[in-house]
């Protein structure tokens, strides 16, 4: 008569153990997955390039609003990221790399319909505005983006104001592609181009480090607002990006020192 309650509590007996050990051994595999991924972090290279203030590098130091925006995520999720790893090549190379892979990281990448099936992404790290920026005396005014033609127009090689100009159907010969932001300052000024295609707000921070007045240009079109993101490389696993996007999004949510957020501290160190 006893034999059925002592077949329930065996039952019984015998659920709570593998309970006890699947709970034992969840931990154990979320270990081993969390060190596999720590692995393959090490393995990732990240670029940038001077792009203020969302990264450049003051008196030997890397920062900016990405950079600081990295460094906490991965800190947040237990990964370290030293910023003298972080390596800062002009942006046509970081490019290059991150199309071909493997593990490479580059930011601050805008993303665009163009570019959304080429990389992998993590973000957003700050809204973007492209735009083409003129010397205000020459009073440019620009309605509809076939009147772009009419114009010399120049930008970084691969960068997306490039991208956007030739987009539209600019005439690709007659772009002036160059490797660094200063020099199209200088052609600017000098009157050797007409407009600039590049991101507003970085646009203006060069114009500032190359001591003009940013009173004397102004913005004549805008080509596109986004965002700007961190873009993997097409190789990188998929759990290794959520891993950094759960950190970036950490950043939002936890209390800064300053501000309502951490996320919030970094962008008000900056702007």
């Amino acid at each position: 008569m006893r034999l059925p309650f002592f077949n329930v509590a065996m039952k019984r007996l015998v659920l709570l153990l593998l309970f006890l050990a699947y709970c034992i051994e969840v931990p154990i595999l979320a270990a081993e997955e969390t060190a596999d991924l720590k692995k393959k972090f090490s393995k990732l290279t990240f670029i940038t390039e001077a792009y203020p203030p969302y990264n450049f590098v003051d008196r030997g130091i890397l920062k900016g609003i990405a950079v600081d925006l990295l460094i906490a995520a991965t800190q947040l999720q237990d990964i370290t990221l030293r910023r003298d790893s972080i390596k800062v090549y002009p942006w046509a190379r970081g490019y290059q790399q991150v199309l071909k892979g493997p593990n490479i990281v580059l930011f601050s990448t805008t993303r665009t319909v163009a570019r959304e099936t080429l990389f992998k992404w993590a973000g957003p790290i700050s809204p973007t505005r492209i735009v083409l920026i003129a010397v205000k005396a020459r009073q440019i005014n620009i309605k509809f983006k076939q009147e772009m033609h009419n114009y010399n127009i120049a930008g970084i090689r691969d960068d997306v104001g490039e991208q956007l100009v030739l987009e539209a159907g600019y005439p690709r010969h007659k772009f002036i592609s160059q490797a660094n932001a200063n020099s199209i300052v200088n052609m600017l000024v000098k009157q050797r181009i007409d407009l600039w295609a590049y991101e507003e707000f970085v646009g203006n921070w060069f114009i500032k480090q190359n001591r003009q007045n940013t009173d004397d240009f102004e913005t004549v079109f805008l080509l596109k607002e986004g965002h700007l993101y961190f873009a993997f490389s097409k190789d990188v696993d998929n759990n290794l990006i959520n891993l950094i996007q759960q950190g970036i999004d950490k950043t939002k949510k936890i209390p800064g020192m300053v501000r309502e957020t951490l996320y919030q501290d970094i962008l008000s160190h900056y702007m």
